[in-house]
């Protein structure tokens, strides 16, 4: 004896189940874990943050962001860590682009290269801090090569300052970029530039009619995931940089009052302003992709 299925894999004449009830279905329940994960993980941490922020020690519930944007040695991290995470992201930016377009074409040495220039990856920023101590260090290879060759003749520093920093950052950033960049390059069609090629359409002019406008979306969202993860910088700048002085970045200055100082809600207000600027930072780059895409927020490839 047969029965009849209704519209939605009930049977007819049954009671709805819960899920029908809820108007549920499988997609619901694939995409509820991610959604429990989110809001466990991110959206509380955030909004209980945030509350935390307006409930200091002593004094008012806004107490915490005056006494941030008033004392120098909290609101001079703002401009600190702009200095190292912008140039560090501006060069990952501007070293993937070219890199990318010369291995755009897939081959065995295309797949070797991207292999090496993505090791970095694997190395984790303390191993890469280790790296560079030993090359870069007042007695490092680097250090004494210079010293060999009568290049320089007195002490030079690259290491336990900004350079250091800035070096480290775009080591550890510069494969997350080329990656990104290269996903891009490599999904748009040859055949557009060979056909304004055979136009009259100068190489430069290719760059500019047709790469650029199509890598706009690509180099955008490259640029916003590379400067977050430049802006949070932490062990770089404690181990290559100068904690106290020129290196002193936010990520530092939260730390220290939230495990030294031991005022959550100076730290939670901290973090605030500290995710505030990165999204200022991100909505910038992102209207300043409109001036040459118009679409999708990720893009489209190709």
């Amino acid at each position: 004896m047969s029965t009849l299925a209704a519209p939605g894999g009930g049977i007819a004449g049954a009671k709805p189940g819960w899920r029908t009830a809820l108007g549920w279905d499988g997609t619901t329940l694939l995409v509820l874990p991610a959604v429990l994960f989110v809001f466990a993980f991110f959206i509380f941490p955030c909004i209980y943050g945030l509350a935390l922020s307006f409930m200091p020690t002593k004094g008012g519930a806004f107490d915490n962001y005056i006494r941030f944007f008033t004392e120098e040695r909290f609101y001079s991290t703002i401009w600190k860590t702009l200095l190292i995470a912008l140039p560090a992201t501006t060069a990952n930016v501007f070293l993937a682009l070219p890199i990318a377009f010369a291995l755009r074409k897939s081959s065995k040495f295309q797949r070797v290269v991207t292999a090496v220039l993505v090791v970095p990856i694997t190395l984790g920023t303390v191993l890469v801090a280790q790296g560079l101590l030993g090359y870069l260090g007042p007695n490092g290879w680097f250090i004494r090569i210079l010293h060999m060759l009568h290049l320089v003749d007195g002490p030079i520093r690259l290491t336990h300052n900004y350079i250091g920093v800035l070096l480290s950052l775009i080591i550890t950033g510069f494969p997350f970029s080329f990656l990104l960049t290269l996903s891009y390059v490599t999904g748009i069609d040859p055949m557009l530039a060979k056909a304004a090629a055979t136009l009259g359409a100068s190489p430069w002019t290719q760059f500019k009619q047709i790469y650029l406008p199509l890598l706009a979306p690509g180099l955008a969202m490259g640029f916003c995931l590379a400067f977050v993860q430049s802006f949070a910088v932490f062990p770089s700048a404690v181990l290559l940089g100068e904690p106290a002085g020129a290196t002193r970045v936010m990520a530092l200055a939260v730390y220290q009052l939230a495990y030294e100082d031991y005022n959550a809600p100076m730290a939670a207000a901290g973090a605030m302003v500290m995710g505030v600027v990165q999204l200022i930072v991100v909505a910038c780059i992102l209207g300043f992709r409109s001036l040459f895409y118009r679409g999708p927020v990720g893009g489209t490839k190709g």
